[in-house]
């Protein structure tokens, strides 16, 4: 309804209206009208855009004289007419509102559209994605996109002819994002089936399982394709962005397709309700990959050479602004890990690049609840990749956060984290205190999750404090183990992964310190496994090292090199400084055993080392040893 109201005190108009009213209710008591449909369809064609305010008194009058009738008239053949009439009226009313409904989304599409054609370029791009943004109250659905690219189309001809060659990029990446969708829609989830899998997880073995091969093949459009087929081969998609010259319909098209597919992805995870868990699983990986896609896509853009500075810019800030709205999205989501990270869905150097350009624009962003909860998911990420002191600023600003939001269970969390960090820096003191803030909390508000992760914090950071003040007395280590065991059962009892994994990994580490190699195996392969199921590269590789110290005690030493190795490379994968320990271990083998008693067990479990690394990864062990020395 963009027309002016300059009628309306128009008396004209407001007789066309309640004859309009009249002529409804006319041909509804004669049996005219088959459907709301028909009402819903004259009512549109004939009120007038920018006019609604004049057709609604015309509606409320009629409605009262209609109900004046009804309980003034005594003769039963006018009052059954009346009453019929009333119904007509109260048909009337509910198809205007859905007309009026209508009009006013397309009242704001051709707004949202004249926004974005009179922006300055720099801006175009964030101002077309605050107006597709899916966290709004009400998203644009398909219908509203194409009205939309239809309204930006109709606005090209009236603007600078050079800004209207912009404007009329993103109407045809709209278009051709729909057309591809259109394409995508029917194999979001058939690949699963096809495959025979049970889950989602994008971390399969190279073109072979995963949906980005199989969309590859459903779309039409060069950009897409050529970025679902880097995806299926997990080859460096910085590089290949890099390589690529975007104009800005393409950068709409695969907007507008990644977060069709991201959304439709994450719906029917949350729908597969007959395993609640797996389906809150298979729903985080897929918020933290395309996240990932989007850090590593800005990360491309601001190296891309074949584009000049403010189209390479306004690119990348596009991509941190879609990434930062699905880690919004995901905020908000019940099953949010606050004890996990972005790191499951990067590789090295890739994930360190990411963090580090969410940081800068992150702390622009006001602070609010996601905020803290985004801040946390960072602050796991870089505490994994051994950036302490960047980790400790997040978890310090997300705690703070946290508080004015009153999010406790996300302030008991950047607590645990900061105990966790500070064993990490041998500051145990700090640790312990942490450690029993975050349970104090949690068993005050009844935060089960955070208690277990709080016993595991607890107990570890006394094991790890009673050895650096060299008392081995094992009383002194009854306590902690004591915290440690509370956590695991905990853990066990919420059927909660990450948190069962810590608890292992820690009582590992703890029966370690206490020199029972055996013990520390039982707790740290079960940590393993756990942290399998919950996709954590992290924890997988810190149980996997220890796990090698643990067979070393046992002078097991050909276990010991395979799970070291195996450790070595996931942490040095997401470029976690702790794969050093493992290569110091192995190394300390290699010059026990000499070099070619050392290959010769490497290429007996080459079998094993395919399975779980690839072939890259096995060929990748030499030179990381390499590295290390």
């Amino acid at each position: 309804m963009s027309d002016s109201l300059s009628h309306s005190n128009s008396p004209t108009l407001r007789d066309r209206y309640l004859a309009l009213i009249d002529q409804i209710v006319q041909i509804t008591l004669k049996g005219q009208i088959r459907s709301k449909e028909q009402v819903y369809q004259m009512l549109a064609q004939q009120v007038v855009p920018g006019t609604a305010e004049i057709f609604e008194r015309c509606l409320d009058e009629r409605t009262m004289e209609i109900e004046h009738e009804i309980e003034t008239v005594k003769d039963e053949l006018k009052q059954a007419k009346a009453t019929r009439s009333q119904r007509a009226i109260k048909t009337i009313a509910s198809e205007w509102e859905r007309a009026a409904a209508q009009n006013r989304a397309a009242s704001a599409i051709a707004k949202a559209a004249e926004q974005i054609a009179s922006s300055e370029p720099a801006y175009l791009l964030a101002d077309l994605l605050q107006v597709i943004d899916p966290n709004q109250k009400q998203a644009l659905t398909i219908a509203q996109l194409k009205q939309l690219a239809t309204s930006l189309k109709q606005q090209a001809t009236e603007i600078d002819p050079e800004m209207a060659a912009e404007v009329q990029q993103v109407a045809m990446g709209i278009d051709r994002g729909l057309q591809s969708w259109q394409h995508l829609e029917g194999y979001l989830v058939s690949w699963v089936y096809d495959a025979g899998q049970s889950a989602i997880g994008f971390e399969n073995a190279p073109g072979q399982r995963g949906p980005w091969a199989l969309w590859a093949k459903q779309v039409n459009s060069p950009i897409p394709q050529a970025l679902f087929q880097t995806l299926a081969l997990e080859q460096s998609l910085l590089e290949w962005t890099t390589q690529q010259y975007f104009h800005l319909d393409d950068w709409v098209e695969i907007a507008l397709i990644l977060q069709f597919l991201q959304r439709g992805l994450v719906g029917w995870t949350e729908q597969r309700i007959y395993d609640a868990k797996l389906g809150s699983s298979l729903a985080i990986s897929c918020f933290l990959t395309f996240a990932a896609v989007w850090g590593e896509l800005a990360n491309g853009f601001m190296q891309a050479t074949s584009l000049n500075s403010s189209h390479r810019e306004r690119l990348a800030d596009g991509c941190f602004q879609i990434a930062l709205q699905i880690l919004r999205a995901f905020a908000q989501k019940q099953y949010f890990p606050l004890y996990g990270g972005v790191f499951a869905s990067f590789n090295g150097g890739h994930l360190q690049s990411a963090l580090d350009y969410l940081d800068l624009p992150l702390r622009q962003v006001e602070g609010t609840q996601e905020k803290a909860r985004i801040l946390t998911l960072l602050g796991y990420s870089q505490q994994a990749v051994g950036n302490y002191h960047q980790a400790t600023q997040f978890y310090d600003r997300a705690l703070e956060i946290a508080r004015a939001a009153a999010d406790v269970p996300c302030e008991i969390a950047d607590l645990n984290h900061l105990s966790r960090i500070c064993v990490a820096k041998k500051q145990y003191a700090e640790a312990i205190n942490y450690s029993q803030r975050g349970l104090l909390l949690s068993r005050q508000v009844g935060d089960k999750l955070g208690e277990a992760n709080a016993l595991a914090n607890l107990g570890y950071s006394e094991v790890y404090s009673a050895q650096a003040l060299e008392r081995a007395e094992p009383e002194v280590y009854e306590m902690a183990i004591g915290y440690l065991q509370q956590g695991l059962k905990l853990s066990q009892q919420l059927n909660d992964r990450q948190s069962l994994s810590l608890c292992c990994s820690s009582l590992g580490a703890a029966h370690l310190v206490l020199s029972q190699p055996q013990a520390a195996i039982d707790y740290l392969q079960a940590g393993f496994q756990a942290a399998q199921a919950s996709g954590d590269l992290y924890l997988q590789g810190l149980n996997l090292v220890n796990l090698a110290e643990a067979y070393y005690g046992l002078q097991q030493t050909e276990k010991a090199i395979y799970v070291g190795c195996i450790g070595m490379y996931m942490l040095e994968r997401i470029a976690s400084p702790e794969w050093r320990q493992a290569a110091g271990l192995l190394t300390v083998l290699q010059g026990q055993m000499g070099q070619d008693a050392f290959q010769k067990v490497l290429a007996q479990y080459r079998p094993q080392f395919m399975t779980a690394i690839g072939l890259d990864g096995y060929d990748y062990i030499p030179q990381l040893l390499a590295n290390y020395r």
